[in-house]
């Protein structure tokens, strides 16, 4: 394929049409700053960048550049509890509660810690108006929805926790763990690339992100019921939050993940493989069985969640109904695919504007 973009990295020939897939990407569907890598049976066979880490002038993507990766830090969220009860210090079946007693109010105490990673905990977003400086305090904010009454009796339905699930998870991870996950993910998968939050020793490597032109499926966000309307406006989030030195410093372990594509796929990668030194087998089968399968109270769409991932629906992920990840608003995106042994990641800077079927991932998925 002729193209003005210059392509860095490398692709095994094998994989040609992900190379013109991600190509195109920027020709023909908007990109700025991107990259993409495949891992597949522990082999890193594709590895590209391309773009500029802003808009006009400015400086080439490079190698190690970090994106904001939004939803898809969820399933960072997600491996973590998965090392966790690998080590068994938390059990998926056991009520909240019992590690963290406060939870169990206005009848939360049966509230399973895979119900509460599945999203069906009731706790979406807050009752009261809110403000985005809200989410900068994880502690409280997850002490206040710890208390709260839930939008739905907990276990009867799943609503998308877009924000509220990482503050509530990182409370009851350390009170677990003694870490919060900001400091796990540091410490545990400092080989990946990845961190919560951003610091200052790697914010050089950023890339600005770029709001969509609009939003997209505005009709999916007509009439929101009162669940909807907390999980997804109150308050309203703006695109442009990632460059914001405040969303940086914070710890929202459901949005504010910064990460390279090539440190994604290399953790799922290794999911992919069965675990590899960071899950046990039986553990990844109980992570990644289906806990909800059915309309999502929140989005209006099918969901399959899992026990902090979304299982493969409506063929995001490809063909194999085993695979798993999460993707994230404006196109970033991340999965393992357990049946082809693969892990493949995606982020960018321009943000999309669909919530649900960005043509840039449809284009990469179906190439692969």
């Amino acid at each position: 394929m002729d193209s003005p973009i210059i392509i860095h990295g490398h692709f095994s020939p094998h994989y040609q049409a992900l190379y013109d897939a991600f190509t195109a990407n920027f020709i023909e569907r908007g990109d700025v700053g991107a990259a993409a890598a495949l891992v597949v049976d522990g082999e890193l066979v594709v590895d590209l960048w391309a773009g500029t880490v802003a808009p006009g002038e400015a400086p080439p993507w490079q190698v190690d550049t970090l994106a904001n990766i939004w939803s898809t830090t969820k399933g960072i969220t997600a491996i973590c509890f998965a090392m966790l009860a690998s080590r068994g210090q938390i059990d998926y079946e056991r009520a909240v509660a019992e590690y963290w007693p406060e939870f169990a109010a206005n009848g939360k105490g049966v509230v399973t810690v895979a119900q509460l990673l599945s999203h069906q905990a009731g706790l979406c977003g807050f009752r009261r108006p809110a403000r985005v400086e809200d989410f900068y305090d994880a502690h409280k904010a997850a002490k206040e929805l710890a208390a709260m009454e839930p939008f739905w009796q907990p276990g009867s339905n799943a609503g998308y926790h877009a924000i509220t699930i990482g503050l509530l998870a990182t409370a009851l991870f350390e009170k677990v763990e003694g870490r919060s996950l900001r400091q796990f993910v540091a410490d545990e998968l400092a080989d990946y690339d990845i961190s919560i939050g951003l610091p200052a020793i790697r914010a050089h490597r950023a890339a600005t992100m770029i709001a969509p032109p609009h939003m997209g499926n505005e009709a999916l966000m007509t009439e929101l019921t009162q669940p909807q309307m907390a999980a997804l406006a109150n308050p309203p989030l703006d695109p442009l939050l990632p460059n914001d030195p405040a969303w940086r410093a914070a710890e929202i372990p459901s949005a504010n993940g910064f990460a390279t594509a090539r440190g994604l796929a290399q953790l799922y990668g290794e999911l992919a493989r069965g675990g590899g030194n960071l899950v046990s087998p039986d553990v990844l089968r109980t992570a990644t069985q289906v806990r909800y399968d059915a309309l999502d109270a929140v989005l209006g769409v099918p969901a399959r969640w899992a026990a902090g991932f979304l299982r493969n629906v409506s063929s995001i992920y490809g063909e194999s109904e085993a695979a798993y990840g999460h993707g994230g608003w404006g196109g970033s995106f991340a999965f393992a695919d357990p049946d082809r042994r693969l892990g493949f990641a995606y982020i960018m800077n321009r943000m999309g504007t669909d919530l649900i079927g960005d043509p840039r991932n449809i284009a990469l998925i179906a190439s692969i």
